[in-house]
Order: C-alpha cells, then sequence, then structure tokens
C-alpha cells in the first residue's frame, strides 16, 4: 500500500489518510524539531512598574465591593460549641443580659425544617415533610398489627439455626 517514504496511518471513518514525509526528512531531524518545542521559552524579567501597577488595581477592585460592618453579631445559623472554663480556674464572669430578640432567632435555626418552613424549600426535604401516619396505630387492632408468633417447630428450628451458627463460628 505505501513505500518506504510513507508516515503513520490513521484512519477517520472511511477513509484512510497517509501522512508522507519528503525523503530527506530523517528520524534525528525530527526527534530535534519535537525537543525544541518542547523547550520552555525564557522568562522575561519581572518589571516592578507593571507588578504594582496591577496590585494596586487589585486592591481598587476589592475596595469597591467591600461593604463596612460596624456592628457585630454572630450568625445565628451556625452551631455554637460552648467551651467550659478551665477546672480549676477561680475567674468569675459576669452575668450578661439577655438579648430576647437574639435569642429567638438563635432557637429559631435549632429549629427542624417542618417547623421553621411551611413548605419543604429542597427536594430532599420533600421526601419526608409529611412524617405523620394517615392511620393512628393501635398495637390492639389485628387488622393492621401482625405480631411474630412462635410454635413448638419454630421455637425449636430457631435453637437449632442458633446451635449451628455458634459452632460454625468457634469452628
Amino acid at each position: 500500500m505505501c513505500n518506504t517514504t510513507c508516515g503513520p496511518v490513521k484512519t477517520f471513518g472511511r477513509f484512510w489518510q497517509v501522512r508522507r514525509f519528503s525523503k530527506n526528512i530523517t528520524v534525528n531531524t525530527v526527534r530535534q524539531v519535537m525537543a525544541a518545542a518542547g523547550k520552555a521559552k525564557e522568562k522575561e524579567p519581572v518589571d516592578i512598574v507593571h507588578q504594582n501597577a496591577i496590585h494596586v488595581e487589585t486592591i481598587l477592585k476589592e475596595q469597591r465591593s467591600q461593604k463596612l460592618y460596624t456592628e457585630f453579631s454572630i450568625n445565628p445559623f451556625k452551631k455554637l460549641h460552648v467551651l467550659t472554663n478551665k477546672p480549676m480556674s477561680r475567674t468569675t464572669y459576669e452575668e450578661a443580659e439577655e438579648d430576647p430578640a437574639f435569642l429567638k432567632i438563635i432557637h429559631g435555626a435549632h429549629l427542624e425544617p417542618t417547623k421553621k418552613y411551611t413548605h419543604a424549600m429542597t427536594e430532599s426535604q420533600e421526601i419526608g415533610w409529611i412524617s405523620t401516619p394517615l392511620i393512628v396505630s393501635d398495637r390492639a387492632d389485628r387488622r393492621l398489627n401482625f405480631p411474630r408468633q412462635n410454635s413448638e417447630i419454630t421455637k425449636y428450628m430457631d435453637a437449632a439455626w442458633r446451635l449451628k451458627e455458634q459452632t460454625q463460628n468457634l469452628g
């Protein structure tokens, strides 16, 4: 199909494409070209003026989107881990006034989703959103309650299976 001047054969669907090299290109020259392409270009020295301009532009961009908050408050939606004092510590702390509005927000954040919202907020919440049973279960009602019943044969086979499992686990 091809003489010695043909290169690798590539297939594209039904068509054959043969890459032909000229006769004067050898394997060594191809390797040299590939090695030259792989070498990285030398880096230019760092220009301090350009670096400073980039830094100034970055700071201005950050300041445009920055907001100044003067009041501190704890995020009510983050769970708090209270740390206790050291056991041998003699320091006593003054009792601070409790803010009822803040306590209401904290307690509201720790509620279950069904108590917080009227409808499910996500697809995953929809699965168990209505978790109350449709019929109140009554253990005395024989129509819906089927307790396990054992007879003499089932008790005997249960004991035999337990004995068999114990002997297999030991051996």
